[in-house]
């Protein structure tokens, strides 16, 4: 177990990387590997949340299941804030990761197939209580019924089954249980995108008051821009499996130093028709995490590449004042946000 002295972090993931081999033959000889993530970092303070966004497969959930360690990375560390002290999560084994399990939760995205429809309600808010042994009889179903309460859910609702629900219902069930052990880390795993509009905003408005209430940080995992910007305090967005660009969320939005960023930002829908919309649509498809281009791994799709950017990688470095992007032109470039 590595304990590393720290401030304020909650979380510091470092370089994380998985690799999933690619096997072939009768003797499953292993010819390469998909780099889903890979050399990722960044840090969560105690009470932030930070976005992370991205197109599908650029490696957002892989990022949070290997955080949770319901994935093992292939490389990397997951350093988390327990008792004062940073604790290295990624060699741990399942046992000793028990001490840490009551800290680290997760919400997940479909709130139809992450609840067991052969558990009540009680069971399934129980659940995490009783198998670290936090309460039992009356006390257990008190806790229960406050936690249900606490999410905008009737306590006489304990004994029905998730089928007698809405979609909004079941994620607050969902929230419920992630909430149980009071941990210090939620990770969001697209909580809202299975929802309609009008329970997206309900969702989100929930998230905001229990992370006040109960000090809470988030990892929220999405590929809705609009959604991300009203929740998070920092914004990272993720490409091929790295992340190209990092920083407060209203300085990424108002001034992108990215041009994966500046496309994204686009396809927000405005707020009125009047507003002139000029969506930029990326040519080609996401290249191959098995053999990415060399070189910067966007330049494929990117209007703005040179001859540098195919043959040098960028690495992802200080802009200014925290703002962080992976781009040999992030200090050239006049890209668009939201606000133009």
């Amino acid at each position: 177990m590595t304990v590393v002295d720290a401030g304020q972090v909650l979380l510091e993931v470092r370089d994380l990387k998985k690799y999933f081999p690619i096997q072939r033959g009768l003797m499953r000889r292993v010819v390469g590997h998909v780099k889903a993530v890979d050399g990722v970092s960044f840090t969560i303070d105690e009470g932030e949340t930070v976005g992370l966004v991205g197109e599908s497969g650029s490696g957002k959930t892989t990022t949070g299941r290997m955080i949770l360690r319901a994935s093992q990375p292939t490389g990397g560390q997951v350093l988390f804030r327990h008792n004062g002290s940073m604790v290295d999560l990624t060699p741990l084994s399942r046992r000793a990761m028990k001490p840490y399990r009551k800290e680290l939760q997760v919400i997940f995205q479909d709130p139809f197939s992450s609840l067991d429809p052969r558990m009540t309600v009680y069971d399934i808010v129980s659940e995490p209580l009783a198998i670290h042994g936090m309460a039992r009889g009356n006390e257990l179903k008190a806790q229960v019924r406050d936690l249900l309460q606490r999410v905008g859910l009737r306590a006489q609702y304990m004994n029905r089954f998730p089928h007698a629900f809405s979609g909004g219902q079941r994620q607050r069930i969902g929230i419920a249980r992630a909430l149980a052990l009071r941990p210090k880390l939620v990770v969001c795993d697209e909580p809202v995108s299975a929802l309609d509009v009008s329970i997206q905003a309900q969702v989100l408005n929930l998230l905001k008051d229990l992370q006040a209430e109960f000090h809470l940080a988030y990892l929220f995992i999405a590929h809705d821009l609009s959604v991300v910007e009203h929740i998070s305090d920092r914004v990272a967005v993720m490409y091929l499996g790295k992340i190209v660009e990092l920083a407060a969320s209203e300085e990424l939005y108002r001034t992108p130093k990215h041009p994966y960023t500046e496309a994204l930002l686009s396809a927000i829908p405005k707020s009125s028709p009047r507003q002139n919309k000029q969506r930029i649509v990326l040519p080609g498809d996401v290249p191959n995490p098995a053999n990415p281009p060399p070189g910067c791994a966007f330049h494929t799709r990117c209007r703005y590449a040179e001859e540098i950017c195919g043959r040098e990688a960028p690495p992802l470095r200080e802009v200014h004042g925290g703002h962080q992007a992976a781009c040999h032109f992030a200090e050239t470039l006049e890209l668009a946000g939201v606000d133009q």
